[in-house]
């Protein structure tokens, strides 16, 4: 049952409609107050009362029935409890029942959303400052698909511009093919690197960089062939990491792909007096919006992101006709969106209203800053291989007979990149710590992990009951419950808020209560089989959120630790 939507139905407000009195609905923080309470502070203007007296009326208009319990009026608050033991076994049955669709929908059948995200450069390194942009696009991409939307996963390359010159010039100059297959990207890199340092000296490199990028737009044959090989090389280092993080892509189409397709974008703002001449480049002005010029040519016609981002918009449109399109980019490119928006809707492109730019914080580790042209880069692969080494060694601390130690490291080292990245809201700057997100007592996924493995030692010991009753309850086991139940809500708020922070936060709340519990009630030494088959059963569902919870941020739990 969806007990907000319950009590709503009972609260009849003039002027408020269902819904919003359902969206006012929410967890009271003293929950000896009530499970649910309705603030009635918004409608103080409304009926010209004070808060705590319209509480008092609107308690004397609702009846209890076999879902509420009690109503009461306190400091401007509706609060209702609702019967504790019919709302318990509702829960459980739900989780016991779904299983892996506890928590999923299909409320969005018919409906697309297309997530750009990770979106690495080809012949650079995958480093840590991927890190957000890659999970948190892969997160909303299982968590959209739970909930019955199409997701179309694009990793739009970087694979165009004056940096594919540069590799060429370097590698013609410096470069051996058998080193740089074994070398793979970092290899790629010290050669890009390397330009760099010389060009400072020989300025005239960049001359003879900028010239073979233009024979690779021109269709030179032995340039295009270096392009595509720098293309193949970078792409199978990064599977390697994507099949780690679990990471999939329905889509490859990066910039060179719109290379063709940025003429009829240009022809348009044109047609529509959209464009005018700034210094010899033409821009799109956008001062009467408070930002400024959005440039789409430069003065010798070559394009720009903005120009290949719209025309990338408008074939995604065209080509799945998306109800959302997602764009997971730190928050430094605000401004590019937020320009590159105003011009498709300017262009009167209706749609433009669906462009959503998922701004995330940057990620750095505790050494400090990166630069790929100075070659102090932290590669995204070192730091999860040093997690999973980490991990290894403390699990051997911990439980040196421990079987598939080192298949569990790899759950418990990923996991913890993952979830490091995801715990906090996406907008804040994060400082990688290893210490930190290895931690089995902290807000953690080790510490979730290391629950589960609990939750499933009392399961193997104790059995899976076929069927429960409900017991006298205790606090332990009705706030367990409580939480459990919200997971449908949070994975539905974390869509709406583009946060998978939430789900991770509801995986920490219910491990630490499931703890509290553990600790508090005897499970398997309970007092009567009637509570020791519920707190299986309990146990049993609180396992199977967890499972759910995590699986939707892409981290496994290992079944023993």
């Amino acid at each position: 049952m969806d007990y907000k939507k319950h009590i709503a139905e009972k609260i009849k407000i003039e002027g408020a409609t269902e819904q919003e009195i359902y969206d006012l609905l929410a967890l009271p923080p003293n929950t000896e107050m009530g499970d649910y309470a309705l603030p009635c502070f918004k409608f103080a203007k409304i009926f010209r009362k004070s808060p705590a007296m319209i509480a008092e009326e609107l308690k004397n208009t609702i009846a209890t029935d076999e879902v509420i319990s009690e109503v009461s009026a306190v400091n401007g608050y509706l609060n209702f409890k609702i019967d504790k033991n019919g709302f318990v076994s509702e829960t459980l049955d739900k989780i016991l029942t779904q299983k892996e669709a506890y928590g999923a929908s299909n409320e969005g059948n018919g409906k697309t959303v297309c997530i750009d995200y990770s979106s690495i450069n080809i012949a650079k390194p995958f480093h840590i400052g991927h890190l957000s942009t890659t999970v948190l696009g892969g997160a909303l991409y299982r968590i959209f698909n739970y909930l019955g939307y199409k997701t179309v996963g694009i990793n739009h390359l970087g694979d165009y511009g004056t940096q594919f010159g540069k590799l060429i010039s370097a590698f013609k100059r410096w470069g051996n093919k058998e080193e740089i297959e074994a070398g793979g990207i970092r290899a790629l890199n010290e050669l890009y690197v390397r330009f760099h340092k010389e060009a400072e000296e020989h300025p005239e490199y960049d001359d003879e960089a900028r010239a073979y990028f233009k024979k690779i737009e021109q269709g030179d044959e032995e340039c295009q062939a270096l392009f595509r090989w720098f293309k193949e090389l970078t792409l199978k280092d990064v599977q390697k990491i994507y099949e780690l993080l679990d990471i999939q892509f329905d889509s490859y189409a990066g910039e060179s792909f719109f290379s063709d397709k940025m003429s009829p974008i240009v022809e348009e703002l044109k047609e529509k007096g959209l464009l005018t001449e700034s210094r010899g480049a033409q821009v799109v002005d956008l001062e009467a919006y408070g930002m400024p010029p959005c440039m789409i040519l430069k003065s010798d016609g070559s394009s720009l992101y903005a120009t290949r981002d719209m025309a990338a918009a408008t074939y995604r449109k065209k080509e799945y006709d998306f109800y959302k399109c997602l764009y997971v980019v730190a928050y430094q490119q605000n401004l590019h969106f937020k320009q590159f928006f105003k011009v498709l809707e300017l262009m009167g492109k209706e749609w433009s209203k669906d462009l959503v730019h998922v701004a995330y914080g940057m990620v750095s580790l505790e050494e400090g800053t990166m630069s790929t042209r100075k070659g102090n880069v932290v590669f995204l692969e070192d730091v999860i291989n040093k997690c999973i080494e980490k991990a290894y060694t403390i699990i051997d601390e911990k439980n040196p007979n421990l079987e598939d130690k080192e298949e569990v490291a790899k759950k418990v080292g990923v996991g913890a990149v993952i979830f490091g990245a995801l715990y906090n809201n996406k907008i804040k700057d994060i400082v990688f710590s290893y210490d930190k997100v290895l931690n089995f007592d902290g807000e953690t996924s080790v510490y979730v992990q290391y629950t589960c493995a609990r939750a499933n030692s009392v399961l193997q010991k104790g059995g899976v009951p076929s069927a429960y009753e409900i017991p006298a309850l205790t606090g332990e086991e009705i706030e367990l419950v409580k939480t459990l139940a919200t997971f449908p809500e949070t994975v539905k708020s974390a869509a709406e808020k583009y946060e998978p922070s939430l789900i991770a936060r509801f995986a920490v709340d219910v491990a630490q209560k499931f703890n509290k519990f553990y600790f508090d009630c005897k499970i398997l030494a309970a007092e009567d089989e009637k509570t020791k088959n519920f707190r299986l059963a309990l146990t049993n569902a609180t396992l199977q959120a967890l499972k759910n919870a995590f699986a939707l941020l892409g981290i496994g739990i290992p079944d023993k630790m």
